[in-house]
């Protein structure tokens, strides 16, 4: 039953007050926390906003209250309900949403709606394409997350809702829901989603895979192609002994593959380069002038995919002397598992 203080969201924010929809208000307060409940509110108050920035107009180009309900519905799957599911947060809430919806007599064909827009509140680029309830339940729970086109609200509109339903730090409450269900049964994350990259964040280094190494355990034998077809070094300690393959064999773009597209590289005392463009020039200088560089490895220290490493290195071929120093590289994992400087500064000690 709704309370008085309901009934003053409803009538400030001007929702649809229809039987399914202080039904539907109610259910979502009792069963998400209150900042998620608030934000599906606002959710839906943004997408009627872009709604009609759009030119729709309630009733003749869309069902104003289907897309209600499909907004207060779409984090059902952070409830506890849906925490005791087994399938990612989004498919989870749909099922229970369209469950909630058909016990009220809604029919399959307005359910099949719902389930679409809160099974697909993620799915960018794809719920934008599906039936008009949905993009807009997409859109307006997108400028509540994550602030997509939240330039294009009425001005006022978003002070006006923060005011009476406050953000409560959404965004990473939000997160942490999903994370804490992740942590719990993994295999609600795919690794190929958002939810996988959260979680991969939140576990042990190399615990859970990406992209690359999903195709490296599909059992195909795939190799890389092209650009990448070249060899990657698969442990940090790897990017010295490359480094000095591909100088000696002028390999420019060899040694390039080595840097990270914004690294930092000092190929010479008081010379600071930032960026592929000047990195592959100076590699280029370092070639034609047939330089010969040779590394042998004094410490290592890896946390993660961060590694500081340094070097004795002695550069000859540039001049009448041998140059030696100390380097201090530091060095990423990148996301298909080869090791690149972010940081090479052979003088910096």
């Amino acid at each position: 039953m709704t309370t008085a203080a309901d009934l003053s969201v409803f009538e400030q924010l001007d929702l649809p007050d229809t039987s399914l929809t202080r039904d539907t208000f109610a259910f979502a307060a009792q069963a998400t926390p209150a900042f998620i409940h608030d934000h599906c509110v606002r959710s839906y108050v943004f997408a009627r906003a872009h709604a009609q920035n759009q030119g729709l107009r309630a009733g003749t180009d869309y069902d104003d209250e289907l897309l209600f309900v499909s907004c207060v519905l779409h984090d059902l799957g952070l409830s506890e309900e849906g925490s005791n599911g087994d399938q990612r947060f989004e498919v989870d809430g749909a099922d229970i949403a369209a469950a909630f919806l058909r016990e009220r007599g809604v029919e399959e064909e307005r359910i099949a709606v719902a389930w679409d827009a809160i099974a697909l509140h993620t799915s960018e680029g794809i719920a934008s394409r599906k039936g008009t309830e949905v993009a807009l339940a997409h859109l307006g729970i997108a400028t509540d997350i994550l602030g997509i086109q939240r330039e294009s609200l009425p001005a006022g509109l978003a002070d006006e809702v923060h005011a009476l339903l406050p953000r409560q730090d959404l965004a990473h409450g939000f997160s942490d829901l999903i994370i804490t269900q992740a942590v719990a049964k993994p295999h609600k994350a795919s690794p190929t989603n958002f939810i996988g990259d959260l979680l991969r964040r939140h576990l042990p280094y190399g615990a859970y895979p990406n992209w690359y190494d999903l195709i490296d355990a599909a059992g195909w034998g795939d190799k890389p192609v092209g650009v990448t077809a070249r060899r990657r070094a698969e442990t940090p300690q790897q990017v010295g002994t490359l480094f000095m393959e591909y100088l000696e064999a002028g390999d420019v773009e060899g040694l390039v593959s080595l840097y990270e597209p914004n690294a930092h590289f000092v190929p010479t005392p008081g010379t600071h380069l930032v960026g592929t463009d000047a990195i592959r020039e100076a590699m280029r200088q370092m070639v034609d002038s047939g330089a010969r560089l040779k590394l042998e490895q004094r410490e290592i220290r890896q946390v993660d995919d961060i590694a500081l490493v340094s070097n004795n290195a002695i550069l000859t071929g540039i001049g009448p002397e041998p140059v030696v120093s100390t380097t201090t590289e530091i060095l990423r994992r990148q996301p298909d598992g080869g090791w690149v400087h972010a940081v090479d500064d052979p003088f910096f000690s």
